[in-house]
């Protein structure tokens, strides 16, 4: 919004004209997130307080956890309201990636938001019945993947293989189903990671940092044609998304870092993953996400061989899912699982980049 108020005026203040660059608006989308969060922070963990939005701990989660009792959740509104105002103010506004990236954090906020009100209301640790959850992300991933189908380009439906340089395949129509399973695979990815204090947060980091590269990148013609990467214009803009993306995680790291004062949420998870998702769709890396959100999947398949073993031998694989509950049982300090992830979350960082060069 600021570009398109601001740039025009170039010819009277010459100042504006730092506003075309996406590397400016990029850096102070990321201040502005972790601004709107230091400010709203105290404020919105209070109001939660009074209001008893508290989350609701598994009985048969680690008993360390029972200590968590009464510490507010819905914090996940923090983070759309720093991430949403940031990209408001420093993105091209014009540019339609920057409204489908809006359509997916929002929407998929708004159905974890309805979980969390639920789970609150019931005093439950079930919120909203999982057909109806599961159905209203299939619908939301839907409707994200006929906006992005209908406004594609030329590498929109091609889908590309890290350490490869040319596309395998022209999924056509197949891409929106296989667009929907990215969207709502790592939305519930996401929810599931977030267990621990600080953990999805800032895993969330590290991933949101290798993405603002690739976007940034793959919005340069000359560093695309270098790397032998997608040109796509548009994508350059998901440069301050990611950047904001990043502030909005340190903000509310700050307050989510053990012994957290407040909770993501679903509201929080479901809507960070469901951005991911679809950063991964537009910057044509949807494969390479596996790698980017390495923990994220991890943690995801655990829950999935948990249930599978359990339903097929009548055995658990794991002590307890998803994955960081395992080691929790283990024995393991909380801090010592969170830190450890975060180290495994940068080691994937480091390998999903280097993709860019051994191709």
């Amino acid at each position: 919004m600021l570009k398109e108020l601001l740039l025009p005026l170039v010819s009277r203040f010459s100042a504006f004209n730092v506003f075309q660059y996406i590397t400016f608006r990029s850096a102070y989308a990321a201040v502005t997130a972790l601004f709107i969060s230091f400010l709203f922070g105290p404020w919105l963990i209070r109001k939660l307080k009074n209001r008893k939005a508290e989350q609701v701990i598994r009985e048969d989660g680690p008993a360390t956890h029972l200590a968590k009792s009464g510490t507010p959740t819905m914090g996940g509104l923090m983070i759309l309201l720093s991430l949403s105002v940031s990209v408001l103010l420093w993105q091209d506004i014009s540019n339609s990636f920057t409204w489908i990236a809006l359509i997916s954090l929002l929407g998929f906020g708004l159905i974890g938001f309805v979980d969390d009100y639920l789970k609150i209301f019931r005093k439950s640790s079930e919120g909203l019945q999982a057909r109806f959850k599961f159905s209203a992300q299939v619908l939301l991933s839907l409707l994200i993947m006929v906006v992005l189908y209908i406004n594609g380009n030329a590498h929109t439906t091609l889908l590309y293989l890290p350490f490869l340089k040319n596309p395998v395949l022209d999924m056509g129509l197949f891409y929106i189903p296989f667009g929907m399973l990215i969207l709502v695979g790592t939305s519930n990815a996401v929810n599931l990671t977030d267990g621990l204090d600080g953990l999805a947060s800032g895993l969330i980091l590290l991933v949101g940092l290798p993405f603002a590269a690739i976007s940034y990148i793959s919005g340069r013609a000359d560093f695309a044609a270098y790397l032998q990467i997608p040109y796509l214009p548009e994508s350059a803009e998901l440069t301050v998304l990611c950047f904001a993306l990043a502030g909005a995680s340190i903000g509310f790291l700050w307050y989510n870092a053990h012994p957290a004062e407040i909770f993501m949420g679903d509201t929080g998870s479901l809507s960070l993953g469901g951005v991911i998702g679809v950063i991964a769709l537009m910057t044509k890396k949807e494969i390479l996400l596996v790698i980017i959100g390495g923990v994220f999947v991890l943690e995801a398949l655990s829950v999935i061989i948990q249930v599978v073993f359990f339903k097929l031998r009548g055995k658990r694989v794991f002590r307890m899912a998803p994955l960081h509950h395992h080691f929790e049982k283990k024995g393991w300090d909380e801090t010592k699982v969170v830190v450890r992830f975060w180290i495994l979350g940068g080691l994937f960082t480091i390998l999903s980049l280097s993709t860019l060069k051994i191709q």
